[in-house]
């Protein structure tokens, strides 16, 4: 428990927050060089959090909360503007806070308490977000999230991603955006790194800092030598969608031939949920990549635990 602080020491913090997240934010996304763990920088996020809701008024208006993604100004690459905003994640860090957005999910659409909800769960990868526009099957453009508003064209980049089709298989709307996350597995990560060491280059700090850096290149050609993944987990800009539910249109987009989580689950309670991110959680360190937790996506929101 937080110990008990002033207004003014609340505002004093607040300020000393605003500016250290701001910079580790633009060493993790800008710059691909963070100083802290990703527990270390969830920790300042939410005493940020708990401080706003504890003191309203106080809300900054370069308050944390308020930032999507990264500023992209400084950027070598060109810019694009996404049609449908690429929105952050939800964050819970326990049992209770999952239960508390299954039952916010169902005050949004008057359902009973023992109505069953609905939800999908994967493991959220660590890596780059990606959005990827389609028209009429052919993919025409690939941009990184940036800010959410705007983002850095990569679509030469994402050429040399073999998960990444040019060409969608069967039928498809006239316009459709996968969105999800380019990554580097942990043993490409290491020889990547053992390669920088030997040609006396920069070393990453992780798998997700190596495929950022490697598909925000302003040549291609670096991108090309880097061994990058892709994997789907939404869309947003769409003439049409192929689905009534998540679940089924990622199952069409896999069927397009791009991949998807192997852990993407449809669970119908929180206990389902909760299951599952366990299982997840159990497995991590046999997986071949990172991840960063668990995403539950309902039709209107998503959390991430």
């Amino acid at each position: 428990m937080s110990q008990p602080v002033s207004e003014a020491e609340a505002a004093n913090e607040l300020m000393r927050l605003a500016k250290a997240i701001a910079r580790h934010n633009r060493l993790y996304h800008a710059e691909d060089s963070p100083e802290v763990t990703d527990a270390e920088y969830d920790a300042l996020v939410r005493r940020n959090s708990e401080l706003e809701a504890q003191f309203p008024h106080l809300v900054r208006p370069d308050s944390p909360s308020n930032a999507v993604g990264h500023d992209i100004a400084a950027s070598p690459l060109s810019k694009v503007s996404h049609e449908v905003r690429m929105m952050s994640l939800d964050n819970a860090f326990a049992d209770d806070e999952v239960e508390d957005f299954v039952a916010r999910v169902r005050r949004f659409l008057s359902l009973a308490d023992d109505e069953p909800v609905a939800m999908t769960a994967e493991d959220k990868i660590d890596g780059l977000s990606c959005s990827l526009r389609y028209e009429n099957g052919a993919l025409v453009m690939a941009a990184t999230r940036g800010d959410g508003q705007v983002g850095e064209n990569v679509t030469a980049n994402v050429a040399h991603i073999a998960d990444i089709p040019q060409q969608l298989d069967g039928k498809v709307p006239a316009v459709f955006e996968v969105r999800g996350e380019v990554y580097m597995e942990r043993q490409a990560f290491a020889a990547l790194n053992a390669r920088q060491e030997e040609a006396g280059e920069k070393l990453f700090a992780n798998p997700r800092n190596a495929a950022a850096g490697s598909l925000r290149q302003k040549d291609a050609g670096i991108t090309a030598q880097r061994p990058l993944r892709f994997w789907a987990h939404g869309w947003g800009a769409a003439s049409d969608v192929p689905g009534d539910t998540q679940m089924a249109v990622m199952q069409r987009i896999a069927e397009w031939g791009l991949p998807i989580s192997p852990d993407l689950r449809l669970c119908s309670s929180t206990g389902e949920m909760l299951r599952h991110y366990r299982s997840i959680g159990e497995r991590r360190d046999a997986l071949g990549y990172e991840i960063d937790g668990v995403v539950y996506n309902t039709e209107i929101g998503r959390a991430h635990v």
